[in-house]
């Protein structure tokens, strides 16, 4: 019976979402002029002008695209409990996470916003079953890696993570059968909470996982050290991996090789900001991602070279182009105008609308010019690896520009769990991979003004040790995959 109304309704939601699908401009221009006309009395609806708007233009005129800090001020105000600020009254919650200049961010989630967020991960699920056919999966165990649902409260308003935040709306369809239980799910240490993970769910049917790649493969190489036995023995009716935030890519090989056998996956584009996208595809290509017209959100565009060359057009929907990277500019309905998220995507659909997610605007390689983004040093590190027996556990770049002897170069520093048989073929291909993918690389290295990349092999778990290190061990924090300077690998040395 379960089965049979979760299919109903994914042929109703289908439908549903086909308006916006089919109309999406329109809905771009209504969710801008509802969004404004809903904080016109606001503090900084008035301090922008909000009943003066009339059309795209004069808001971008009136309203300047903002990252966290631009932000603070009003932020600020929020959080020690004034109303009216952002949004109309108080924000139902703060997603709090951590990366700022100033510490801790306190993301504004309201009651209407929340809603978004659940709604876009039940059509997600709901797409895949009906494009998958793979009802089966809807009856067994689900299980989510996810930070703690407790939550603190201050000035009126609950705090917490995301996915814990998230863990308080689990749709009824999946409410009964969510794994770990709620107390093993408030466990704060990692490891700690890995492990009773472990006991509540080895012998249960599960039938899908949820969670960040690098701590999902954390919990499936401790089962398969327990047990003697790849995943798929342990959970044979295991069918689906639903991850966001990162690309799956990188970790596929060493996924494959714990879970036995291939499954499906479905990749989803969820922030503390909103739910941007998810895959409503799913063919032999990287997956793609649908963008959500239809959640409140306000998408605008600057094109990143124009933004690292201190440019910051911004554009809207309609006037983007296909195979251009962009900064991704959001406005809300929890009180986000014109906010820098940081993330940077590609289109490669214009109907409907599908993006990829190319990386972090902070996460550049640029030390000598080359640009170089995440997205280009993951595709080259998978193209490497195709038809090899190398496999990957994790990884991230850094430039060294003052070396002991000879060119400064990039550094490669990857955790192994199988490693080549001959490092400087691998490190040559790599090195191949990457000058095809980044012309200002490839012109660099050409050119001699950098040598080709070099390899640095960490200790086992070495990433691991420095994420507990730096206190980022689970929950929704990830490794970058590259940065301008050695902060990151420098401490990775020491493991």
């Amino acid at each position: 019976m379960k089965t049979l109304i979760a299919i109903l309704f994914a042929h109703f939601i289908r439908k549903k979402n086909q308006n916006w699908i089919n109309n999406p401009i329109k809905y771009q221009k209504n969710t801008l002029s509802k969004l404004i006309s809903k904080s016109i009395k606001t503090e900084f609806g008035k301090d922008h002008g909000f009943d003066k708007i009339n059309s795209y233009e004069v808001f971008k005129q009136n309203v300047p695209a903002r990252d966290y800090e631009g932000l603070k001020k009003y932020i600020d105000k929020m959080v020690n409990g004034e109303k009216n600020i952002l949004w109309p009254g108080k924000p139902l919650y703060f997603a709090k996470t951590s990366g700022t200049t100033s510490g801790a961010k306190f993301i504004p989630i309201t009651q209407g916003s929340i809603k978004t967020h659940i709604r876009s991960a039940r059509d997600a699920l709901l797409n895949y079953f009906l494009k998958s056919k793979n009802y089966k999966a809807i009856s067994g165990k689900h299980m989510f890696l996810q930070g703690s649902p407790e939550l603190t409260k201050k000035n009126g308003v609950f705090i917490g993570r995301l996915s814990g935040i998230s863990a308080h709306y689990v749709p009824k369809l999946f409410l009964q059968n969510r794994m770990p239980s709620w107390k093993t799910n408030c466990i704060e240490d990692w490891e700690e909470k890995v492990e009773k993970i472990i006991q509540e769910t080895v012998g249960e049917k599960m039938t899908i996982i949820a969670g960040i790649p690098s701590w999902v493969q954390m919990y499936f190489e401790k089962i398969v050290q327990i047990r003697k036995a790849k995943i798929n023995k342990v959970f044979p009716e295991l069918s689906l991996y639903v991850y966001g935030g990162v690309s799956y890519e990188p970790y596929k090989t060493m996924f494959e090789r714990l879970f036995g056998k291939k499954i499906d996956t479905l990749a989803t584009f969820p922030a503390s900001e909103g739910f941007f996208g998810y895959q409503d595809e799913f063919t032999d290509k990287d997956p793609e991602l649908l963008l959500l017209l239809n959640n409140d959100i306000f998408y605008e565009f600057i094109k990143t070279e124009d933004f690292l060359n201190g440019k910051e057009k911004r554009v809207s929907l309609e006037s983007v182009e296909l195979d251009v990277n962009y900064l991704l500019i959001i406005s809300t309905s929890a009180g986000l105008w014109a906010y820098n998220i940081g993330d940077t995507v590609k289109f490669t659909s214009l109907n409907p609308y599908r993006i990829i997610v190319t990386g972090r605007i902070k996460q550049f390689l640029s030390a000598f010019g080359e640009h170089v983004i995440a997205e280009e040093v993951e595709k080259a590190l998978s193209q490497t690896l195709n038809n090899s027996d190398v496999v990957v556990k994790e990884f991230t770049v850094a430039p060294q520009i003052n070396p002991k002897e000879g060119l400064p170069h990039h550094e490669w520093y990857l955790d192994f769990e199988t490693p080549p048989e001959n490092i400087k073929a691998f490190s040559i291909e790599l090195d191949r991979q990457l000058r095809k993918l980044n012309i200002y690389y490839d012109d660099l290295v050409s050119g001699g003004i950098i040598k080709p990349l070099i390899i640095k092999r960490t200790k086992q778990d070495g990433f691991k040790s420095y994420m507990r290190s730096v206190g980022k061990l689970g929950g929704l924090n990830k490794v970058p995959r590259l940065s301008n300077d050695r902060t990151i690998v420098d401490q990775l040395t020491l493991y």
